[in-house]
């Protein structure tokens, strides 16, 4: 059973489980509705959708009886999505019709990508609220290129031998800069426990290779039946990547819980299986799939479910007084930009 389900005294509270409620019955019926009227209304109606998921989950996740909310309007994301579009269409137009305009555009994307992040993060945050108190995210142009951009690079020119390093960097900058009111976020994270993670990530990518060998054998040894054959190793080589995903995400994710504080506020702790977490993550993806994508509702709430069973959070008696300094007015844009262009860097 993980330690989580156990909650022990530390320091002056006693941690509390996150807790979540949300059902496949009531998110399938969600999610089919806005499936259908974002088909019915050529993606205008997503906007609405995206909201109203946000806020079913949100809404569903409670910490000691307090629940998340989510504040963002579907105004917000739509006026920030026509925005985004219209550039992404832009650019789309250059880079087919004039080439050379393209490429210059493509490295100023390549510059505004540090500045999206920042955008798409800070548009979350203050998007969320938690016993009255919105959280918010002070991340720097020049600290997102260095982390980002630059540390990047360096990886490639050492051959990769700096990237244990470099995305414990990523993650200390996406937490160290969220703030909880008027609260920091700390952390002190290992570039050795990322070693590690990434250690067994590689060695577990070599206990897989027998999988496609196996596959190829089913699919019968006549290579020139290419349809047999794909049917059988793409959902082999998918199902392969999200569990080897699935394993470093549960140790790293471990580990920055594990590591994260609000000082005098609030303690962090997760105790994810590795195995549980990896056999869902293989599950649910082969479960939608099978079932043409049906089954995402379910596979949904079964990851967010378990994910919350492995959390818990010590509230000291200080969280009480945090000030909340944020105002209900920020725009989209980011978000949305850096969905459309392909800018998708989360905290683990």
């Amino acid at each position: 059973m993980d330690t989580a389900s156990q909650p022990v005294q530390l320091g002056p509270s006693t941690p509390s489980l996150v807790h979540f409620s949300g059902n496949s019955k009531d998110f399938f019926g969600i999610w089919i509705v806005n499936l259908l009227l974002s088909i019915v209304t050529l993606g205008i109606y997503s906007a609405w959708a995206t909201v109203r998921t946000k806020q079913y989950f949100f809404s569903n996740t409670h910490i000691d009886k307090h629940r998340f909310e989510y504040l963002a309007t579907p105004i917000q994301i739509f006026k920030g999505r026509i925005i985004a579009s219209i550039l992404l269409v832009i650019y789309l137009f250059f880079t087919h019709y004039f080439p050379l305009v393209g490429a210059v555009l493509a490295v100023m994307i390549t510059f505004l990508a540090p500045w999206l992040i920042n955008q798409s993060f800070r548009f979350n945050m203050r998007m969320t609220r938690f016993r009255n108190v919105r959280f918010n995210f002070k991340g720097s142009y020049g600290g997102a290129c260095k982390v980002f951009l630059l540390m990047p690079i360096l990886c490639v020119f050492t051959m990769y031998l700096l990237l244990p390093w470099t995305l414990k960097k990523m993650d200390e900058y996406l937490l160290t800069n969220i703030k909880f009111g008027d609260k920091q976020f700390s952390a002190k994270l290992s570039t050795s426990k990322y070693l590690s993670a990434l250690l067994i990530t590689l060695l577990s990518s070599f206990a897989v290779i027998p999988l496609f060998i196996a596959g190829l054998f089913v699919a019968g040894s006549n290579v020139e039946d290419s349809p047999k054959v794909l049917m059988t190793l793409i959902p082999a080589y998918i199902a392969c990547m999200y569990l080897l995903k699935a394993i470093y995400q549960a140790i790293i994710r471990n580990h920055v819980f594990n590591s994260a504080e609000i000082k005098d506020i609030a303690q962090f702790h997760s105790n994810l299986s590795v195995t549980r977490f990896a056999i869902v993550e293989v599950t649910n993806i082969l479960a939608i799939g099978l079932t043409l994508g049906l089954a995402y509702p379910w596979a949904k709430i079964r990851k967010t479910k378990v994910l919350a069973e492995a959390t818990a959070v010590t509230l000291m008696p200080a969280a009480k007084d945090i000030i909340d300094t944020m105002d209900s007015t920020e725009s989209s844009l980011g978000d949305e930009a850096s969905n459309l262009f392909d800018v998708d860097v989360s905290l683990t």
